[in-house]
């Protein structure tokens, strides 16, 4: 073999993941703070793969895994596969993210009785004990704010809540 062929054989002598040896395995790869695994699917006769990044209880990403040749084991995992598998898991993670951002701040923008065109920004906290959000308005052009109140988790943000919430000095 030359210096440019890489073969799938299990390598748990090299380390990628702070000193924690990688695992290169047909249906187990351990590498860069990530591990594939694939596992039987427990809702059909097939294969199943799970993505879990090191320190995470629950895996980021499970999707179908496919049939080796004879139709009944699974292929087993290669690099690009693995490369392929970790991308996805990131985009997974990221989305949800952005999704919790989402659901925990909203902006509209709208014209005051004085013609200023204003943005308010409602940035909900979730906390246990004592869940509430914070109503920010700013002056669009100059991005600069104008006044913040705190209001109730469940506030219901447009343009006729948030003046009329900003005049009250919130209703928290």
């Amino acid at each position: 073999m030359n210096d440019t062929q890489t073969t799938d054989t299990p390598d748990t002598d090299a380390t990628t993941d702070g000193g924690v040896p990688d695992i290169l395995e047909p249906r187990l790869w351990r590498r860069n703070g990530w591990t594939a695994k694939v596992v039987k699917n427990s809702d059909d006769d097939g294969w199943a793969v799970e993505m879990t990044r090191s320190g995470a209880s629950e895996p980021s990403l499970v999707g179908p895994w496919t049939m080796g040749r004879d139709k009944k084991n699974p292929k087993p995992l290669d690099q690009t596969a693995f490369h392929t598998l970790v991308k996805t898991a990131k985009e997974v993670i990221e989305r949800a993210a952005n999704a919790a951002r989402a659901r925990l701040h909203k902006s509209i923008t709208y014209l005051d009785a004085d013609e200023r065109r204003l943005r308010v920004d409602l940035d909900i906290v979730p906390d246990e004990d004592d869940p509430h959000a914070f109503l920010s308005s700013f002056d669009d052009r100059s991005n600069e704010p104008l006044q913040k109140v705190r209001v109730s988790a469940g506030f219901k943000l447009s343009a006729a809540s948030a003046e009329r919430a900003l005049k009250s000095g919130g209703d928290a």
